[in-house]
């Protein structure tokens, strides 16, 4: 089985369990729910921020240790005093090492925008998403269909959530939603793992005008994000490259001042 299937399969399994043991009124409870957003498409275009989402990862499915003993209170600290426009958290327990419990913990040592990083098939896991704190949520074109991105979309936004759309190929651009107020575009194929920049760059010119438009995945340098720059984007989603230092914090402010300093 693919793993994007057994993932999707596993999303299936976990949704129902948590639609028993924690109902829509209690989520609706939250400190959270009723707060205002932080919009993270203004902040990745401030003339003031460096325009990096930086991802909280613990592991992943191609890399089963990156840095599984880290604190997400610390590490995203040092994110933001480093000069991260926005924070990426993972919240996929089986697959990426996250809880829920890490971006709640995020956001209470931050006020910068949050994203919620999971794979989200069903309205359910949006609601919990503005319950943890999170200011934005993560579509992907590779598991959902069309409409269920337009449905999706819109119940976020509802919400008072905004929504990065992630593609991978030309092809998923027909499901784009204008509810999608940012779009990324995977570096990685999910099929293969193999990653190369050459997606964003060959990609850039055919994404919505309108849309922030984010590069993900596989970026190791400055010298990398300052070309996708020059291609037109407005951020980019490191996490893996931050995240394999022993400090977090410390390697995204090393990169941040030497990107910052070759713009």
């Amino acid at each position: 089985m693919h793993i994007l299937d057994k993932i999707v399969a596993q999303k299936v399994k976990e949704n129902a369990e948590r639609k028993a043991l924690t109902p829509v009124a209690l989520l609706e409870k939250s400190p959270y729910f009723e707060s205002r957003t932080v919009s993270m498409a203004h902040y990745i275009k401030r003339a003031d921020k460096s325009g990096i989402i930086a991802e909280f990862k613990k592991k992943s499915p191609s890399r089963p240790s990156i840095n599984l003993y880290a604190d997400v209170a610390n590490v995203t600290m040092g994110y933001m005093q480093a000069g991260a426009s926005a924070l990426s958290v993972l919240t996929d327990e089986v697959f990426f090492g996250g809880s829920s419990s890490d971006l709640t913990k995020a956001r209470k040592y931050n006020f910068c925008p949050i994203i919620r990083k999971d794979f989200i098939i069903d309205e359910y896991q949006i609601i919990e998403a503005k319950s943890m704190g999170a200011d934005a949520i993560l579509l992907i074109c590779e598991i959902l269909t069309k409409e269920q991105v337009k449905t999706l979309a819109a119940f976020a936004v509802n919400l008072g959530l905004e929504v990065l759309l992630e593609l991978h190929d030309e092809g998923q651009l027909e499901k784009y939603s204008p509810d999608c107020k940012l779009i990324g575009v995977n570096n990685r194929n999910l099929d293969t793992f193999e990653v190369s920049l050459d997606f964003s760059r060959n990609l850039y010119s055919k994404l919505p005008v309108e849309a922030v438009k984010i590069a993900e995945s596989g970026i190791k340098s400055p010298k990398e994000a300052v070309d996708l720059r020059k291609h037109g984007y407005d951020g980019f989603l490191i996490g893996e490259n931050f995240m394999k230092s022993a400090d977090p914090g410390a390697a995204a402010a090393d990169f941040i001042k030497e990107m910052m300093a070759q713009l």
